[in-house]
């Protein structure tokens, strides 16, 4: 990689919970409605859950006149979020919400879907990425091998907060933080010791000790999974901006829909990209400052001897992601390019 001037014995219960929610919710169809079973990895605290979930139940509702109707299970309602993949595979669901993190094992280009540290800098940027470069496409067509439709929800930056200032390296490479995907190795490479909790365990995580830092999204996010009780720093620059929050629905699901349902779904689907991606920026910023009037949060930059170890670790996981096979490769080369247009690259 060039150098950048710029930053998944469980198993068996967890079948058992699945083949469980299945006996227990049927799928529901007729002539005129038809129900889908919807799990989501967002826990109803979430912002996301109310502003992405919701919304998109109710418009879909509206749009198709009662046809399609999303019966809604918030994060562990039904099975793990580990198995949310799966369960949506299987058409034991018919629709989940993921993140990319959560199939490193399954997608080569889910790293770089769930954002890399040190490549856009504004969200404008990972727009054009995904929709007029065409790497929502690449996505698309390598989950078809699952028999999963795909749909970005939103692009936005991940930011993270920690229960004391990191005010020099030393600080950072003693911290615990909750992490996934991408950004887990990177945070380790960078020093830190990073590993994965489920969002529905992060706040027990958090307030307890068993980790000092977490990223839950950005400012939306620690909010509203009540991080700032317990984490009063909140740090930039971001650590990476991608696209973190996914549906994935059910393929052979998707096809039994009326013609007409089923382009509305897709429509739809496009549109909440793009008003999600926008939401979502104007809510940081309004978000963070009642956040700092209300609950005493401070905004930290991370100093320049952490940005420096960052930079290093960033360049490694941009080689891992490139070396998944040819569609990252495909993927990484695309990426380059465009950052080097940017003059992003030297």
């Amino acid at each position: 990689m060039r150098k950048v001037t710029g930053l998944f014995k469980k198993c068996s219960a967890a079948v058992a919970s699945v083949a469980l929610a299945a006996a227990m919710f049927p799928a529901v169809s007729s002539a005129d409605t038809t129900t889908w079973r919807v799990q989501t990895h967002w826990p109803s605290a979430s912002t996301s859950y109310t502003d992405s979930l919701e919304f998109l139940r109710d418009r879909l509702l509206e749009r198709t006149d009662g046809r399609l109707k999303l019966d809604l299970y918030e994060a562990g309602a039904l099975f793990p979020t580990n198995e949310i993949f799966n369960a949506t595979r299987r058409g034991i669901v018919q629709m989940g919400t993921i993140s990319p993190a959560y199939v490193l094992d399954r997608s080569e280009l889910a790293g770089i879907a769930f954002g890399l540290p040190n490549a856009f800098r504004d969200v404008w940027e990972a727009v054009y990425f995904w929709r007029n470069l065409g790497f929502e496409e690449m996505l698309r067509e390598d989950f078809a091998q699952y028999g999963l439709y795909y749909s970005t929800d939103k692009v936005y930056a991940t930011e993270m907060v920690v229960k004391e200032p990191i005010e020099s390296l030393r600080d950072f490479q003693s911290l615990n933080i909750r992490s996934s995907g991408t950004l887990q190795r990177f945070l380790t490479d960078a020093g830190a010791a990073a590993s994965m909790i489920p969002g529905e365990e992060l706040y027990q995580a958090l307030s307890t000790g068993v980790v000092d830092g977490a990223h839950w999204g950005a400012v939306q996010g620690a909010k509203s999974m009540s991080l700032y009780e317990v984490a009063k720093y909140h740090v930039r620059p971001p650590l990476n901006l991608g696209g973190i929050d996914v549906f994935i629905i059910n393929q052979e699901a998707m096809d039994k829909l009326p013609e007409d349902v089923r382009e509305i779904l897709i429509q739809t689907l496009d549109e909440q990209f793009y008003l999600r991606t926008i939401e979502y920026q104007y809510k940081e910023e309004i978000t963070l400052a009642q956040a700092m009037a209300e609950e005493g949060v401070q905004l930290m930059q991370m100093p320049d001897e952490v940005l420096s170890a960052m930079n290093e670790a960033a360049a490694k996981v941009w080689d891992n992601e490139r070396a998944k096979g040819d569609k990252a490769a495909k993927a990484m080369d695309m990426l380059e390019k465009f950052l080097t247009e940017l003059g992003y690259l030297d």
